[in-house]
């Protein structure tokens, strides 16, 4: 499903990383595991086609996520690469129902409502429906962030720390949801994380 070879990264007037060759297959589950300053979120973006890499490559379902064009590249992303990021990327100006909308015209497909209804209630947020990301704690947002990543079906699923401002309830949930909604979509899941509590559940680590 999923597959890096000879990927390097280069930061401006900083080191070079490389990365070893890696295969995921369809629906299996895999954490990234390394020290801070290791370069997990920069493979994250890389793998999610958010960041060119400096040479190599990444494909998904057979596709070669770079040699897309831009305009190629985010909509085959909105529709088959759900992201959850350290911090939630939503639009303080729509309520949380309207976020979840903008994330299937985004990716070009028409809004389902019962999708969206369906997710809120699996993440205890169906009474948050209306309001604002602002009017959200912070465990509410990260829910909702986790949210709109699966509102879309992907095939697959990367998350980048999704428990690290959770308490161990909330995070034992999204743990949950994570690997039910991949598993329901026959998704490939992938966390990044250090947080002691994910690494009890999955059993694959590729560690920088």
């Amino acid at each position: 499903m999923i597959s890096i070879q000879g990927l390097t990264y280069r930061y401006k007037q900083g080191p070079t990383l490389q990365f070893a060759d890696w295969h995921l297959k369809q629906q299996e589950q895999w954490l990234l595991l390394g020290a801070s300053g290791s370069g997990k979120s920069t493979l994250i973006n890389i793998m999610s086609g958010l960041l060119r890499p400096e040479s190599g490559r990444v494909e998904i379902s057979g596709t070669s996520l770079y040699g897309l064009s831009a305009r190629e590249l985010d909509r085959f992303r909105g529709r088959h690469i759900g992201i959850v990021f350290q911090r939630p990327h939503l639009v303080r100006s729509l309520r949380v129902a309207e976020n979840l909308e903008l994330a299937q015209s985004m990716a070009g497909l028409r809004s389902d409502r019962k999708r969206i209804d369906l997710l809120l209630g699996e993440l205890g947020l169906s009474e948050k429906s209306d309001r604002y990301p602002d009017e959200l704690s912070q465990g509410q947002l990260q829910r909702l962030s986790v949210a709109r990543a699966l509102v879309n079906k992907p095939l697959v699923l990367i998350a980048d720390e999704p428990t690290s401002s959770l308490d161990d309830q909330n995070a034992e949930s999204v743990i949950a949801l994570l690997r039910e909604q991949a598993a329901a979509n026959e998704a490939t899941l992938l966390i990044a994380t250090h947080d002691k509590r994910v690494r009890d559940h999955l059993n694959n680590e590729y560690i920088l």
